[in-house]
């Protein structure tokens, strides 16, 4: 059996799961107050597209968001805002592999190279879109946004009239 057509078959049963989460529950996903947003895709080495897994977590003061990109650099890695509560994590970027010398060849390559993938999240209305930030630290994308602090609760005395 042709070992890219196996792992592509592996590939595919692995993400049933999700796949009949997205068939299930076509509108978006939500997460806490952090709402996934269309059709979020990675393309990788000869494979169609599967989506990038990201690690979400919501903390009283923010929400992070984790993202593995082995061996892709910051230039490969972009964070957007759009419209001001659409949060973009999209890398059009190529992990680099290791010179063949002449002659030589691959008699496995299980590693895949992840060439493209974008993750779209709406934002919830107590994120800081304007203290975003991200680092890529040993192949780990992280990105932080604050939460805004909650709105001051007014009171009011309403004075009650005799009529």
């Amino acid at each position: 059996m042709d070992s890219g057509l196996f792992d592509a078959a592996v590939s595919h049963l692995l993400n049933i799961p999700e796949t009949m989460e997205r068939l299930v529950f076509p509108s978006n996903h939500q997460h806490g107050g952090v709402q996934e947003s269309g059709k979020d895709r990675v393309l990788g080495e000869g494979r169609s597209f599967a989506t990038a897994p990201v690690d979400m977590l919501e903390t009283p003061k923010e929400y992070t968001f984790v993202i593995d990109v082995p061996g892709l650099s910051k230039s490969d890695i972009q964070v957007t805002l759009e419209e001001g509560k659409l949060l973009v994590i999209k890398s059009n970027g190529k992990r680099k592999r290791e010179e063949e010398e002449e002659g030589s060849k691959y008699l496995r390559l299980e590693r895949r190279a992840v060439l493209k993938f974008t993750r779209k999240f709406k934002l919830p209305d107590d994120a800081n879109a304007d203290a975003i930030s991200a680092k890529c630290e040993n192949g780990v994308l992280s990105v932080v946004v604050p939460k805004l602090p909650p709105p001051e609760k007014k009171t009011k005395t309403v004075e009650v009239k005799v009529a």
